[in-house]
């Protein structure tokens, strides 16, 4: 890789539990906070539901991710072993497994034999996890990694909406949480395009326009429980 090449991979892990964290944390607390306001709820109310969706979703994201992740990861590990005995008990077969992996890229019969045996030689379990099984450092499951990052995320993302409910007077609650939450929105959106290497109107619209429509049902939501009330 030469030193103008800046390649993306290495950030999908925390990349992807940092962004849906924050996005989660925004539009759950946010929305929430409009629908409780939208059924005319006293500030205090307000302030506690916002809590209490910060405290719950946080724990959540994390338990979920963990979860999710880990059980990711102990499917890599199965294949690892499976693939550790296949190289103890029928190496040449595995050996030639390789060779076709990589005769079906491109190379020339004798050199992908040639390829595959320095690659085995060298590390051999290494060599079939990447290019059999797809497995690299950059794409391993790190479960705590993304239980941590997804919640700290939240956390973040939520205590935006927070802090907005609570040095805004309540006349203007459901405006100025909607607004505040949108812009985070679509600044998050961007961020996480510009590191991920897409296009930056593409995620900016993607998130905003999900989070606007997730405010809106809850604020119809909470102004149909408030007229019931």
């Amino acid at each position: 890789m030469s030193d103008k090449e800046e390649h993306k991979s290495h950030r999908i892990g925390w990349l992807r539990a940092a962004v849906l964290g924050a996005n989660d944390g925004i539009v759950s607390t946010a929305s929430l906070i409009i629908g409780v306001a939208a059924a005319h709820s006293s500030t205090s109310a307000i302030l506690l539901a916002g809590v209490a969706s910060l405290s719950a979703g946080a724990m959540s994201m994390a338990a979920g991710e963990y979860v999710s992740v880990s059980s990711q990861s102990d499917t890599e590990n199965a294949d690892l072993i499976i693939e550790k005995n296949a190289l103890e008990n029928d190496a040449q077969g595995e050996l030639q497994e390789l060779t076709e992996i990589y005769e079906q890229r491109g190379l020339k019969p004798d050199l992908a034999k040639e390829v595959a045996v320095q690659l085995m030689q060298h590390n051999a379990l290494e060599a079939h996890a990447r290019d059999e099984l797809g497995i690299t450092e950059n794409s391993k499951s790190q479960p705590i990694q993304a239980a941590i990052f997804s919640a700290l995320s939240f956390s973040a993302g939520a205590a935006l909406p927070l802090i907005v409910t609570w040095i805004t007077p309540q006349a203007s609650l459901i405006l100025a949480v909607a607004i505040s939450s949108l812009l985070s929105l679509s600044l998050l959106g961007a961020l996480a395009a510009q590191a991920g290497g897409a296009s930056i109107l593409k995620g900016t619209l993607r998130v905003t326009l999900w989070g606007a429509f997730a405010m809106g049902i809850t604020a119809i939501i909470g102004q149909l429980f408030g007229v019931v009330a």
